[in-house]
C-alpha cells in the first residue's frame, strides 16, 4: 500500500498530508491556447556572469555562536534518533545510490510543481538550498550593472544575491498589506528595472503577507512593464490556523515568475 501510494505521489494523482491522510488531485484543465513566452528573449539579451560570491553570508562564525542566517538547529534540539530511521529507509529505496539528475529527482520536482500549483514537474529546478536558487535566478534573469526592485525593507541574503550578480537593487517601500501597487508601478517607469523581488507570505523581516486585493495587482503591473518577478516563498508552512493564500506563481500563464 505505502509503494502504490508514494507511486501515485510520484505521478501527481495523489497528495499526502501528514496527519490528515491521502487526497485524490483534482487536474486542472490545460489551455486550449500555448502562452506566448516570446517576451522573455527581448528581456533577458546579452549578459556576463560575474563570478563575485556570497561572501557574508558563507563567514564561520566565532565558536560558541549559533549564527541566525541558516536554518539549522544545534544538535542538542535536533531528534536524531527519529532523522537516523528516516535516513535509513530512505538509503533502502530503489534507485537512492544511483546518479542524481542535474535537474533534480522526478518524483521531488513532481511534488513541488504541485505543491506551487499550476506548474509541471519539468518547470522544475532542484537546487542546494533558496539561497543558491536566489543567485542563480538573479544572475540568469538581469545583466549586471542592471536595477533590481525590492520590497523595503527585505531580506539581507537576497540583497546579498543580487550584489553578487553585479545588479543594483532599487527599494520599493512595503506596509503592513504587503508591497504597495502604486509605487511599485512608479518604480519600474522611473528605474527601467526588469526584475522584481518579493516575499508575498511573512515577508522577511516585516512578516507581512500581500492582501489579497494587491495581488492581481502587482501581477499586472509585473506583466505591463514586461518584467520577471522572483517569487520567494520560504515561509509559507508557518501558517498555523488557516491555509495561506496561492502562490502568486499559481497565477502565473505567461512565464513572469520565478517561484523559489
Amino acid at each position: 500500500m505505502q509503494r502504490a501510494v508514494s507511486q501515485l505521489v510520484a505521478e501527481g494523482l495523489v497528495q499526502t498530508r501528514p496527519g490528515r491522510g491521502n487526497f485524490v488531485v483534482i487536474q486542472r484543465a490545460s489551455s486550449t491556447v500555448p502562452a506566448d513566452l516570446g517576451w522573455q528573449s527581448a528581456v533577458l539579451g546579452e549578459r556576463t556572469i560575474s563570478a563575485a560570491g556570497l561572501q557574508e553570508l558563507l563567514e564561520v562564525p566565532q565558536a560558541g555562536v549559533i549564527p541566525l542566517t541558516i536554518g539549522y538547529l544545534p544538535e542538542d534540539l535536533q531528534p536524531l534518533p527519529q532523522l537516523a530511521a528516516a535516513a535509513a529507509r530512505a538509503a533502502r529505496r530503489p534507485g537512492v545510490w544511483g546518479r542524481v539528475p542535474s535537474e533534480g529527482l522526478e518524483g521531488l520536482r513532481t511534488w513541488v510543481a504541485r505543491d506551487a500549483g499550476g506548474l509541471r514537474a519539468q518547470d522544475v529546478l532542484i537546487t542546494s538550498g533558496g539561497q543558491a536558487a536566489l543567485a542563480t535566478a538573479f544572475r540568469g534573469l538581469a545583466a549586471p550593472g542592471s536595477p533590481v526592485l525590492f520590497e523595503s525593507p527585505t531580506y539581507i541574503g537576497a540583497l546579498a544575491a543580487a550584489r553578487g550578480a553585479g545588479l543594483r537593487p532599487v527599494p520599493v517601500p512595503a506596509d503592513s498589506q504587503g508591497v504597495r501597487p502604486d509605487l511599485l508601478a512608479k518604480a519600474f517607469s522611473s528605474s527601467g528595472a526588469r526584475l522584481f523581488y518579493c516575499q508575498p507570505t511573512f515577508a522577511n523581516p516585516h512578516g507581512a503577507t500581500l492582501a489579497v486585493d494587491r495581488r492581481e495587482a502587482v501581477l499586472q503591473i509585473v506583466r505591463s512593464a514586461g518584467a520577471f518577478l522572483i517569487e520567494d516563498d520560504p515561509a509559507r508552512d508557518l501558517f498555523l490556523d488557516k491555509e495561506p493564500p496561492p502562490p502568486l506563481a499559481s497565477q502565473d500563464h505567461e512565464g513572469h515568475i520565478v517561484y523559489v
